[in-house]
């Protein structure tokens, strides 16, 4: 019966098919049958639904190919909030995550926001983990909104993502993900912070510091390596000691990823760094000073000589 009222369906107008509701109410009323249930129904419904409408043409079936990954070539970055307690005041923190696409293999790092002093932060440290550069495209979309001039260039599906940005990552191409499209351009990170949040911040971490959160985060990304992602016959740490000889080398020189400012000292005795005020010493009033603020840390100096913090 439910089969006959669905193919009906088909030749009907889109807004006046059955519901799961109405086939339910016409079972009730023109056939009493007083042993099915709304739960029935509905399953029966959501399984013959797109058989019925196959059988008649009227449907595609929908295949999926397995995507594969070039080892060592390319990684998917990204940024996910998450509830932390710290120092005994619960705070909405930011994971940095990078996962290399063929072995799995995951970096995070929490910061307290998710700015342009972060982001290349964490591509610094996390490259420094993994032992090298992926040598072909890192696959992103956080970068793309927050730095002023960067959405019309990522219409065009590669963006720069901020000159600080483009030295960090000098040697990847970076392909952009624009939100529009969705996220399953990179399934891999998203999937990963999701594991992340539910096998790591479930229940709320408490810490003293973001120095002591990540010192953990370190160990249990190292305790990750072992585990093993869907249905494949090896753990991370198998398959990335396969991928990291095919990593391109880390730069000879560390790259800074502080932001410098150069900036005149006031008659208070104080200089101005984004919304907040810091104190040098009385002799530099009226003269300029160099800071660099990091994710975490702000250095002050005075010619080559760094003031006291």
């Amino acid at each position: 019966m439910i089969d006959q009222m669905l193919r009906a369906d088909l030749e009907a107008p889109r807004k006046q098919r059955h519901t799961v509701k109405r086939l339910f109410d016409r079972l009730l009323d023109e056939h009493a049958a007083k042993a099915v249930n709304h739960p029935m129904v509905r399953a029966c419904v959501a399984e013959r639904r797109p058989q019925i409408a196959v059988e008649a043409g009227r449907g595609a079936v929908q295949a999926f190919i397995p995507r594969s990954h070039r080892p060592g070539a390319e990684a998917e970055v990204d940024f996910g909030d998450v509830k932390v307690r710290l120092a005994g005041e619960l705070v909405t923190c930011f994971v940095f995550a990078m996962r290399l696409s063929c072995s799995g293999k995951a970096v995070h790092r929490v910061f307290a926001s998710c700015g342009q002093e972060e982001f290349p932060e964490g591509h610094v440290h996390a490259l420094s983990v993994l032992g090298g550069v992926p040598c072909g495209k890192v696959r992103l979309t956080t970068c793309v909104p927050r730095w002023p001039g960067c959405w019309a260039r990522a219409r065009g599906r590669r963006t720069s993502g901020g000159p600080r940005f483009v030295r960090t990552t000098a040697s990847m191409p970076r392909i952009a993900c624009p939100p529009w499209r969705g996220a399953h351009e990179k399934g891999g990170v998203e999937g990963q912070i999701g594991w992340f949040h539910r096998n790591h911040m479930v229940l709320v971490p408490e810490f003293a510091s973001l120095a002591e959160l990540n010192a953990m985060i370190e160990r249990w990304d190292a305790q990750d390596e072992q585990r093993r992602i869907g249905t494949r016959p090896r753990p991370v740490a198998e398959c990335f000691a396969v991928e990291r000889p095919l990593l391109q080398p880390l730069p000879d020189n560390p790259f800074e990823t502080g932001r410098l400012f150069s900036l005149r000292v006031d008659h208070f005795s104080q200089i101005s760094v984004r919304t907040n005020r810091y104190s040098v010493p009385v002799r530099l009033i009226g003269r300029k000073v160099r800071a660099l603020l990091h994710a975490s840390e702000f250095d002050r100096f005075s010619g080559v000589r760094r003031l006291p913090k």
